[in-house]
């Protein structure tokens, strides 16, 4: 329909502007409270597992004017480059975007190609979050780029039938016992490894190296690869030389399998019983089950992290500017960012929420997880939810891990170069990302 704000510009007549209102209600193109009517279509782009399905139909039930698309792109490593190309293009991006931890601060500082959420009221939530993840998705300029959907409280997922065939105990708790720390870890895999030769302990040097790190950035200083200035502290960060230095332990001891997390080998693994632990943040839970299949239904449980708790990950939901229903899209931002929205999510895929009050609602810690041995997920996950220390990552800092770090620490696992060369690949190849 045409803009009546041009109209009232080209037309004088207060009586054919009258005409022109009436006639854009009959078409079913508005309602007498503002709100529209007219049969649209959101798309909401995705990675990963979001837990969004069910949410969408209730949405959808209610906004019967109201249709919704999702296009979820297998791996953050190829999403986020194709997002970028779009909002570069202008052209091209979803409704509505998933904008993951890592890559925030990037977006952020390219505020202007999203639309400012609290035009559409959402400064009124910033009280229902975790105050940290609400500053995460705030930009310079003070702009509401994202909403919170989840964070990623660590745990340790362990496959309890492969647990068993090498003679250690299953039970949660006592397997919690077993890795107080991450040397007793190491400890445990090579017990493991003793028993069954054949099979990795570990999923991927990347996995240990990533949850460790978030976790030791967390005790110390809440920095990875960049300082809050913006400079490179690859080489001066003692979280990251704790990191990499257990990464190279636990390859030294043969006990990884070697491959690239989301590669299909990866993928592949779960199903097929390739190793026996990953490092698991709660929205790794949908992953694993998704990956494993129902063949393989509670033969996955959740123990303990080695080590004091820590948080990997987690995502926002923001509006690009190039969206045609910019006000419809923000209202299904705010849905699925709500109290409610955040418990369901985690029901369904393991979507730690970022809201307070689903952190405390007796409906999300009393859930357990069928898959995962009816796992009490909502006390393991939401005990240390909100003692969860925020880390800092720079604007470059996913570029810095996904194409320097990880490609060198997985060079050395599949014994191509050796331990000291792959770190001084992975400051050399950062120092090239980080111009």
């Amino acid at each position: 329909m045409t803009d009546m704000r041009t109209n009232k510009r080209r037309i004088a007549a207060l009586g054919v502007v009258a005409a022109l209102a009436l006639g854009a209600a009959a078409c079913g193109t508005g309602s007498t409270d503002g709100s529209s009517t007219e049969k649209i279509t959101l798309v909401v782009d995705t990675f990963g597992k979001f837990g969004f399905e069910d949410l969408y139909k209730q949405y959808e039930a209610a906004h019967p004017n109201i249709t919704i698309s999702e296009r979820a792109t297998e791996g953050l490593d190829n999403y986020w480059p194709k997002l970028t190309q779009f909002l570069t293009a202008g052209g091209g991006a979803g409704d509505v975007v998933a904008i993951e931890e890592g890559i925030m601060p990037y977006y952020k500082s390219e505020a202007q190609a999203f639309v400012d959420l609290a035009d559409y009221g959402a400064e009124s939530l910033k009280s229902s979050f975790l105050p940290w993840k609400w500053e995460q998705g705030i930009a310079a300029d003070g702009k509401v780029v994202g909403l919170g959907t989840d964070i990623g409280g660590l745990a340790m997922c362990y496959r309890t039938d492969l647990f068993a065939q090498a003679g250690l105990p299953t039970d949660r708790d006592e397997v919690s016992k077993l890795w107080p720390t991450w040397a007793e870890f190491v400890a445990t895999g090579k017990k493991f490894k003793q028993a069954k030769p054949g099979t990795a302990f570990v999923d991927s040097p990347t996995q240990i190296l990533n949850s460790s790190l978030m976790q030791a950035a967390g005790a110390t200083n809440n920095l990875t690869y960049f300082d809050e200035s913006g400079q490179l502290v690859i080489e001066s960060n003692p979280a990251v030389k704790t990191a990499w230095e257990l990464a190279t332990e636990v390859i030294g001891a043969g006990l990884t399998s070697k491959l690239a997390t989301w590669s299909p080998e990866w993928s592949a693994g779960f199903k097929n019983g390739a190793f026996a632990t990953t490092a698991c943040p709660s929205w790794m839970l949908g992953i694993i089950e998704s990956n494993s299949g129902p063949e393989n239904a509670n033969k996955w449980d959740v123990a303990r992290i080695p080590g004091d708790g820590g948080n990997w990950g987690g995502s926002f939901l923001a509006v690009p500017t190039q969206s045609e229903h910019p006000k419809e899209a923000a209202e299904l931002a705010k849905f699925l960012t709500s109290p409610a929205s955040h418990v369901a999510a985690f029901k369904a895929v393991g979507a730690l929420p970022s809201d307070v009050k689903s952190l405390s609602d007796p409906a999300f810690l009393d859930l357990k997880n069928a898959y995962f041995n009816d796992a009490p997920v909502g006390k393991i996950f939401g005990e240390g939810a909100q003692r969860i220390k925020p880390v800092f990552v720079g604007l470059k800092n996913q570029a810095v891990r996904e194409r320097a770090v990880e490609p060198a620490i997985l060079d050395y696992a599949n014994g191509k170069i050796s331990a000291d060369d792959a770190w001084k690949r992975a400051v050399s190849a950062a120092k090239a990302k980080a111009k």
